[in-house]
């Protein structure tokens, strides 16, 4: 199970960051991984309204992972 709390801890960081654009953000659309800067990835997900958390695969700031889902077998 995708840990909630934690994305949206790294979300609230986020929004009030300066740097918000040195975050990036993979998610799972359709059959492959985008990976989109964290502004845009608001922007698409219609403030995570359209895509929900549990498609996010990944959140890094610059070459540094912040947060990354347990892939499961058959996902």
């Amino acid at each position: 199970m995708v840990r909630k709390g934690h994305i949206k801890e790294i979300s609230r960081r986020v929004l009030f960051s300066d740097e918000s654009r040195e975050y990036r953000i993979l998610f799972r659309d359709f059959e492959r991984i985008r990976e989109v800067q964290f502004p845009e990835f608001l922007v698409q997900s219609n403030n995570f309204q359209m895509i929900l958390i549990n498609r996010i695969k990944k959140i890094k700031k610059s070459n540094t992972v912040l947060f990354e889902k347990n892939v499961m077998v058959g996902e």
